[in-house]
């Protein structure tokens, strides 16, 4: 590993720890969301406590704290493996932030902008299965668990590499971990539909 790779991957860590919901919350004067709704600082919890406008502006900012860091990385390496480093160390910089005392989000939107410039095709497919789960079962959660469930198998089929597939399937099994209460909740049926209310996704 050379310098210019460790820095890209240092690099992806601490952009992706800095918090999009905490600051444009504070930024909105909206309550901190660690300590309000499902007390998650992501994009989902931010609607539930201020709003489209800021739950927008926080899925953008946690889709491009995955998305800069692994094309920069695209930009500066041939390097597979560098790329997969760089992916993953963005997904955990929101899971584990550095800046909050390593308690982040769940993972959806910044791995959703990590897959775009990983491979593209599996950047287009996640977010369209999405929607579409989500406009069937109305369920914020379910659609992002299985959107994110077929994600390894979308960057295999386009990218044939075992090592970004990989990487891939890795950000998915922590993002499993990290809806686990949510996936309680959907074996128990007591998880909210967006019609009733904004699931804890």
């Amino acid at each position: 590993m050379t310098i210019v790779d460790a820095a890209l991957v240092i690099f992806a860590y601490l952009f992706g720890s800095i918090s999009s919901a905490i600051i444009v919350c504070k930024l909105m004067g909206l309550p901190d969301p660690r300590a309000e709704g499902s007390k998650n600082p992501g994009a989902t919890n931010v609607l539930r406590i201020g709003g489209k406008k800021a739950a927008a502006i926080t899925l953008l900012g946690d889709m491009l704290k995955g998305l800069l860091p692994v094309a920069l990385a695209r930009l500066l390496t041939t390097s597979e493996t560098i790329l997969a480093a760089t992916a993953a160390a963005a997904f955990l910089g929101h899971l584990y932030p550095v800046f909050f005392h390593f308690k982040g989000g769940k993972g959806v939107a910044t791995m959703l902008g990590v897959l775009i410039p990983l491979c593209w095709p599996a950047g287009l497919l996640t977010p369209a299965t999405w929607l579409l789960v989500a406009k069937t079962v109305r369920i914020s959660s379910l659609s992002a668990l299985i959107a994110t469930a077929l994600a390894p198998l979308y960057v295999w089929l386009f990218s044939h590499s075992p090592i970004l597939a990989g990487t891939t399937a890795g950000m998915t099994v922590l993002l499993f971990w990290r809806h686990r209460a949510n996936i309680r909740r959907l074996i128990e049926g007591t998880e909210r539909t967006t019609k009733k209310g904004t699931s804890d996704e």
